[in-house]
């Protein structure tokens, strides 16, 4: 079943009016032209939409459903006009990044959230990937701008450090690792793992490295958020992986400790990289002086 706006609007012309020959006017078609639409409307639904009266015309049921949903639909297309030809004029304007899944999680929403009370005209698309994947999307002109491990970014790309990404090991606060301050991941490849759903950047980060050792990690559980996860850890599920902030912020509040890990892949620092700031369209400058703001 298919629409014409060009109908919809007749169809709402007639309804306003009352009568074809008024509606066909309004809507700037002739008047047989318009009859012919309303019974080809009438048609394709299968069901009466007016009665045909001497002085006009009168919506059945099916039309006056017709009638609200068409006026819904027209109003839709309306603001949908008035915000294409805001970005058309430049009005606004919209941001793609790409931002592994600490910056998504932890570092990038408050920052985030400040640019967008200050540029009202700005909207931000935001991606997870991990952080290869954004630097080969940057490099190929698929994005603008990322937020990655460093150790990813290549040479010739420029970057700041925006803050420090400390993996650290969740446990039980009385289990096993309770008066433990680190540890070093092959003492823990054998245990029983909380982690995130297999499609987030850090849960592949995490698997590549236990690969590196010659092991598969025995997930027990996935999840789609570390606040989850530290609570399934404090339940007893398994032990996890998590950025530190996740890891000290839920152990305020849940029967977890958190050591740190020894191995280097679990000290990242977390940067806003591009192939050159000074080629970035204006609303991506504006979003990278923002953040250059906010590092710490």
């Amino acid at each position: 079943m298919r629409f014409d706006l060009v109908d919809l609007q007749l169809f709402i012309a007639v309804a306003d009016s009352g009568s074809i020959t008024h509606g066909a006017l309004r809507a700037h078609l002739a008047l047989a032209s318009a009859s012919a639409r309303i019974k080809g409307l009438e048609a394709a639904l299968g069901v009466a939409l007016v009665k045909r009266r001497r002085r006009g015309i009168e919506l059945t049921a099916a039309g006056e459903s017709l009638r609200d949903h068409a006026r819904l639909i027209m109003h839709n297309v309306d603001m949908m006009r008035g915000d294409l030809a805001a970005y058309a004029s430049g009005v606004r304007a919209s941001v793609h990044l790409l931002a592994n899944t600490s910056g998504l999680s932890e570092h990038l929403p408050k920052a985030l959230a400040g640019f967008l009370r200050e540029h009202p005209d700005i909207s931000l698309d935001v991606e997870e990937r991990e952080s290869t994947d954004i630097v080969a999307a940057i490099a190929s002109g698929a994005a603008d701008l990322g937020f990655a491990a460093e150790h990813a970014v290549p040479e010739n790309f420029e970057r700041f450090l925006f803050s420090e990404d400390r993996l650290m090991l969740v446990a039980p606060r009385r289990g096993d690792f309770a008066n433990r301050r680190g540890i070093d991941f092959t003492e823990v490849t054998d245990r029983d793992f909380v982690g995130l759903t297999n499609s987030t950047a850090l849960q592949v980060h995490i698997a590549k490295h236990a690969a590196r050792l010659g092991v598969r990690l025995r997930v027990r559980a996935r999840l789609r958020d570390f606040d989850a996860i530290c609570q399934m850890v404090g339940a007893g599920v398994g032990i996890a992986v998590v950025p530190e902030a996740a890891a000290r912020r839920c152990a305020r509040s849940m029967p977890i400790t958190h050591l740190t890990i020894h191995d280097a892949w679990a000290n990242r620092k977390l940067v806003i990289c591009a192939r050159s700031f000074a080629t970035l369209p204006r609303p991506a400058k504006l979003l990278v002086d923002h953040l250059r703001k906010a590092a710490r």
